[in-house]
């Protein structure tokens, strides 16, 4: 599935939805509807906290997710093991994959930073196979950027 995306107005609109706002519920849930409205093709994009050493599961728009998920399990925890962006055109060929939802095919999961240390991470699930292509992971990786920027500035966002 190929869409153009604009990945600078997204970063523009996210920057604009939270410069000054210093609640982090609220910018996430924000960054996740303005990810819902954009991209085509998606069944979820939402984001997950490291907690208690673990994922657990933050704002989100989409079907009913996994609360928690272990680093290293699934692509999540994989991303925050690797501390690397994945980008999984087909899940049910990952191993390890969690299936939260059956009818995802493809998954991008980008790792958050706060303070030098992965914060958390960015999930965003398909129904179509090989949905995400270099050119959003580069977007959502800018776009991840710009939340860092937020949570940091803002000690309670």
């Amino acid at each position: 599935m190929n869409q153009n995306v604009n990945y600078d107005l997204l970063c523009q609109q996210l920057s604009a939805l939270t410069d000054g706002i210093p609640y982090e519920v609220a910018n996430l849930a924000n960054a996740s509807a303005l990810l819902w409205e954009s991209l085509e093709g998606i069944n979820w994009a939402g984001f997950y906290k490291i907690t208690d050493g673990q994922l657990v599961l933050g704002p989100f728009q989409g079907k009913t997710a996994c609360i928690l998920i272990p680093v290293g399990r699934g692509v999540c925890g994989t991303a925050v093991a690797e501390d690397a962006t994945q980008l999984v055109p087909d899940v049910h060929q990952f191993p390890g994959h969690i299936a939260c939802d059956c009818a995802s095919n493809s998954e991008i999961v980008v790792p958050i930073h706060v303070g030098g240390k992965i914060w958390g991470v960015l999930d965003i699930d398909s129904p179509h196979f090989d949905r995400f292509s270099a050119d959003d992971q580069a977007g959502l990786e800018r776009f991840v950027k710009v939340l860092e920027k937020c949570i940091m500035q803002n000690a309670e966002c």
